[in-house]
């Protein structure tokens, strides 16, 4: 049995707030597997501002662009879709009615990561104004709860407000709890704690934002809001800039966009610092300051373990026409038992993935930097983690029983191996 379905693919040009129509996206399924096509519109190409949706395989041409990959999906396209969380609520939201991947795709809220929007008609819709504020907060704590407790019983009491946290949700962050909320001038993701997590999530995320930017890294701004007894981490909006006729919306991919791969065990191969580091230097406006940057934020994933450092939590984001790596987000620690070896979840080294200082230091020439400079980073990175993240798990609010339970993170004994295997 074959399936075709199609739709308009919109974006908000760089220094504008509407969406325009930029062209077309088909996608075709069969037994066989999926096929998408993208073509840009004629219309769309001729704007002096017209900008490609992704620097890897939707440059801006004339050309039908065509992919088998990701069940059809470009991977910009996918990135645009809803995540785990996402998922989730539109699973909640449709019942029973079992979905295909395009209705993901459709059902995804307005309000997505980066510049896209998609839908039927070809002229775009006015982009969506309303957002739920920080005294929502509580409220939408409780939706949230419901809906990872997923309990049938909830589903009446949770009603409309399932659609609400559909409509204000994002495809940024995961499979944690989250909507998005308006404080002041600015979009913030609201990230919430679950009841059975195993230490106060919200703060020791922040704890870590604020710990990379003390190592020198651009890493996103956040700030904590406690509402009825409950954290929430507010991490503002770096694809959104507001304007007086409203929000500028900013180009984002993904690393794993840019790697050309995809989130199955197989492809797990092509998930490479190196890799990711030979791509930005192709597409990217300021490589030799990216790769920096990009080098140093390896170095404290080493440091803190955060393993779950997978290309989806990693992007390019272009504010104007030019690429360049977005601040870093979702940097969580991981207190394994193992002290010889950790292992990151991209290949950092001449030796795999092996998170350890030998290893880290043998790919610096990927990065534009010569031996010495990188092992500088290094020193800084670790030296800065060693002297600071108590303080700033103690100015984040995080209780001695959540630093006892997350110390195995820093610096374990094997990140100053000298062997690189």
């Amino acid at each position: 049995m074959t399936s075709e379905r199609e739709c308009f693919v919109y974006i908000v040009p760089p220094g504008t707030t509407e969406f325009v129509t930029a062209g077309r996206f088909r996608w075709n399924e069969d037994g066989d597997g999926a096929v998408g096509r993208f073509v840009y519109g004629r219309s769309y190409r001729e704007r002096a501002d017209a900008v490609e949706l992704d620097p890897v395989e939707l440059r801006l041409t004339t050309e039908v662009c065509e992919t088998a990959r990701l069940q059809g999906f470009f991977g910009a396209i996918r990135d645009s879709m809803p995540d785990y969380w996402g998922r989730r609520v539109i699973e909640r939201h449709a019942g029973l009615v079992k979905l295909a991947e395009f209705d993901y795709l459709m059902q995804g809220p307005d309000d997505r990561a980066g510049a896209l929007g998609f839908g039927l008609n070809v002229k775009p819709p006015a982009p969506r104004r309303r957002f739920s504020r920080t005294l929502d907060l509580a409220r939408l704590q409780r939706v949230a709860d419901a809906l990872v407790a997923d309990d049938p019983e909830l589903a009446g009491s949770v009603g409309n407000q399932v659609e609400e946290l559909l409509l204000l949700g994002t495809s940024m962050g995961g499979a944690r709890p989250k909507s998005v909320v308006q404080d002041g001038r600015d979009l913030w993701l609201a990230k919430f704690g679950r009841t059975d997590d195993r230490w106060n999530h919200p703060r020791i995320e922040h704890a870590l934002l604020t710990l990379a930017r003390s190592c020198g890294l651009d890493a996103a701004d956040s700030r904590l809001e406690t509402v009825a007894g409950r954290d929430v981490l507010l991490v503002r909006r770096f694809d959104r800039d507001r304007e007086d006729a409203g929000f500028r919306r900013h180009r984002m991919v993904s690393a794993l966009t840019l790697l050309r791969s995809d989130d199955s065990p197989g492809a797990r191969r092509d998930w490479s610092y190196l890799l990711l580091a030979d791509e930005i230097r192709r597409s990217n406006a300021a490589p030799e300051a990216d790769l920096r940057e990009l080098f140093g934020r390896m170095c404290f994933n080493a440091a803190v373990s955060n393993l779950d450092d997978h290309p989806r939590n990693h992007a390019l984001l272009a504010k104007g026409r030019q690429w360049r790596l977005s601040p870093a987000f979702d940097l969580t620690p991981s207190p394994v038992l193992a002290l010889e070896r950790r292992d990151l979840a991209m290949t950092c080294g001449r030796f795999g993935r092996h998170a350890n200082r030998t290893n880290l230091l043998s790919g610096h020439g990927r990065f534009l930097l010569d031996r010495a400079q990188a092992a500088a980073i290094f020193k800084r990175v670790t030296s800065t983690v060693r002297e600071r993240w108590q303080g700033h798990m103690r100015r984040a609010g995080v209780t001695g029983r959540d630093c006892e339970a997350v110390r195995r993170a820093f610096l374990y004994d094997g990140l100053f191996s000298t062997t690189g295997t």
